[in-house]
């Protein structure tokens, strides 16, 4: 099977208190294709000025991976089934909670996607089903335990 790396990078600024928590959560995550995302803590986890709201935090993270990899799997079947896609964008959404045990954790992972077809569009049961199929087939919907629900607009 194949292997994924990235690099995450995290530096101390100079001025900063670690000791006391008062140091920037800013990072970096460095991908194999050259791809450098600008990442930090989720704001509303780590307070300002600790957390860079303009950083992509693991929690949106996750969220936008599951969407990725479902919307990935989607195209590959509808292009194999002769849907023609023009157009697709999901409004993902995830939901922390705690889990039975106690822990927080993402609970709940939605995705809308909103997609547009070219030629024939397949009526409503032909994308049930090829949403099903994507779900079934994606690797991180596959790696997770937070429920993931499809709900096309």
């Amino acid at each position: 099977m194949a292997s994924h790396n990235a690099t995450i990078r995290w530096f101390a600024s100079p001025g900063e208190d670690f000791a006391r928590g008062q140091y920037s959560r800013a990072h970096s995550w460095s991908f194999d294709g050259g791809a450098i995302v600008d990442a930090s803590a989720s704001p509303t986890i780590v307070p300002a000025p600790w957390a860079d709201p303009a950083g992509v935090d693991p929690e949106e993270a996750f969220v936008a991976s599951l969407s990725s990899c479902h919307m990935l799997f989607f195209l590959d079947f509808a292009r194999r089934s002769g849907v023609v896609v023009t157009s697709y964008e999901d409004d993902a959404d995830g939901v922390m909670a705690k889990g039975g045990d106690g822990r927080v954790r993402i609970t709940k992972v939605t995705l809308r996607p909103q997609i547009v077809f070219g030629g024939d569009v397949p009526d409503q049961a032909a994308i049930d089903a090829l949403h099903h199929k994507a779900h079934e087939a994606c690797f991180i919907a596959n790696s997770v335990t937070a429920e993931v629900s499809v709900e096309p607009r």
